[in-house]
């Protein structure tokens, strides 16, 4: 039985850890699960967005009963001061949603979920709005799950895109259950040269996030040795 239950939108965030894990499928509530396992931890890339969030922690509680949900991935920086790359260990999650706010003792700083991908002008009004530092679209709803269920909740996250990059328009490459639509975005942004640049410099960001984020939680002091207790607020 796992201890600590590790929720990712994408497997290539965490790449680093998936290669040293066992590779299993489960069933919860009518959806088979890509779970992997290794010394004393479960991941699950359950899909981008807070539907898809929800359902992966949904299915680690059930099917794990772990004692902490740690939400980990990618997310975008609303500070110009944070680099890709950088690890932030937010100790506020705000859901933009509702404006709900998970207070995480021993964290510095804030995360606020959003719906949807935010580009370069909507990082500057959410950065004012919200005195937030980085941006994600899922640990608001991990959260969520582990209040539910009184466990505590941690959130990981590593800068992809920093404060001036203009993230191309993805969520219509997004399906229902979260999965991203790599090879109709190949296409799309193939036929439109003037988003090749952005598009390469947005998979260079990506491995260099994922690169450091699997280096960081590969250090077991990171996967939470000593889980911190949150509160909902």
């Amino acid at each position: 039985m796992s201890r600590i239950a590790i929720i990712a939108a994408l497997e290539r965030e965490v790449s680093g850890l998936i290669r040293k894990s066992r590779r299993i499928q489960q069933s919860y509530s009518g959806r088979a699960f890509t779970l992997y396992e290794a010394d004393g931890a479960v991941l699950i890339a359950g899909g981008i967005g807070l539907d898809a969030a929800r359902r992966a922690a949904e299915a680690a509680v059930e099917l794990y009963h772990p004692d902490l949900l740690h939400s980990v991935g990618f997310a975008g920086a609303l500070q110009p001061g944070m680099c890709v790359g950088d690890i932030f260990t937010p100790s506020l999650v705000i859901d933009g949603r509702d404006g709900g706010r998970i207070n995480i003792a021993g964290g510095k700083g804030t995360l606020l979920t959003c719906t949807h991908v935010a580009g370069a002008q909507q990082k500057a009004k959410l950065a004012q709005a919200y005195a937030a530092q980085a941006i994600d679209m899922e640990a608001a709803a991990v959260a969520t799950a582990a209040r539910v269920h009184g466990i505590t909740f941690r959130a990981t996250k590593v800068i992809s895109d920093g404060f001036e990059f203009d993230m191309p328009d993805l969520s219509r490459f997004i399906d229902p259950l979260g999965r991203f639509r790599n090879a109709s975005f190949a296409f799309h942004a193939a036929l439109r040269p003037w988003l090749w640049p952005r598009t390469a410099e947005l998979a260079r960001n990506s491995n260099k996030a994922a690169k450091a984020l699997g280096k960081y939680l590969n250090d077991p002091r990171h996967l939470a040795n000593n889980p911190i207790e949150a509160k909902t607020i």
